[in-house]
């Protein structure tokens, strides 16, 4: 088990790589679904958008990937203030919600947000090799299920493979409690079928980091089920899961998470 302890030391130790004179720009809503896809379907047209923060005097920089929480039937794209100025390109990503929705339609959209950077970042400027991707609460969900279950990038043409990392926050890794509801199961009902990021443990999987709340006050069970996750990949033969508890942080527990988030990327460079 981390503590937070760590973190002071870990703050202390980041952001090595990340010049200040850097230039930043962002383009935003853009969409990520091709227009054939749009078509006429005004849902995809209203939610299915993305901002793009990158450097803009700077290149070969990594990109997150940031999904919203929300309980994946509200929330907002953003990019979040911690990973503004780092010397990294953020993509804050919308997708579509609960009750309009139901699965697997918001993990084919965060899919093709994926996707859309693979594909778009390298003209920016950024490194393909170096995409993460993160997320809070059922946006931690979404980055394990896209970076887990290959399934969903295969359409695109992408191997999830290729993801530089995971760095979930808070997420499910049992069936998330809005797609149990959508089956009319009680949200105390622990379930793991295929739309679980724990059905998808594989040995070959980017490096994952899973941060959570502390034990005691997280959301019923979550700390828990990371730890299982973070256990099981290990099982597999994953030698590069990590788990940090946030001591005294509750389920809202970016803001000591996001530097953690940022050492992982300079880790992960650091391999290379």
């Amino acid at each position: 088990m981390n503590k937070l302890f760590t973190l002071l030391v870990l703050y202390t130790m980041s952001f090595g790589l990340y010049g200040q004179d850097i230039i930043y720009n962002i383009q935003e809503n853009i969409p990520y679904y091709s227009e054939s896809v749009r078509g006429g379907n005004q849902y995809i047209q209203e939610r299915c958008l993305l901002d793009f923060y990158y450097p803009d005097n700077k290149t070969n920089y990594p990109t997150v990937v940031w999904f919203h929480g929300g309980g994946l039937r509200a929330g907002e794209k953003e990019i979040p203030q911690a990973l503004k100025d780092k010397g990294v390109a953020v993509v804050g990503v919308n997708y579509r919600l609960f009750p309009k929705v139901g699965a697997p339609e918001y993990i084919k959209d965060a899919a093709a947000a994926v996707a859309w950077t693979f594909n778009n970042t390298e003209r920016y400027g950024g490194d393909t090799s170096l995409i993460f991707i993160s997320g809070h609460s059922a946006g931690g969900y979404l980055a394990s299920m896209v970076g887990l279950d290959k399934r969903w990038l295969i359409p695109h043409g992408i191997d999830a493979n290729r993801i530089a990392g995971l760095i979930p926050f808070s997420g499910h890794t049992i069936t998330h409690f809005t797609v149990r509801e959508e089956m009319g199961i009680d949200g105390k009902q622990p379930i793991i079928d295929d739309l679980a990021p724990l059905y998808h443990v594989r040995s070959d999987a980017p490096p994952l980091l899973l941060i959570t709340g502390d034990l005691e006050l997280e959301l019923l069970g979550r700390y828990e089920e990371n730890a299982f996750m973070m256990r099981m990949m290990r099982v597999a033969g994953h030698n590069d899961t990590k788990i940090y508890e946030m001591d005294g942080y509750g389920h809202l527990m970016t803001a000591p998470a996001f530097p953690l988030l940022l050492n992982e990327i300079e880790r992960i460079i650091g391999t290379r």
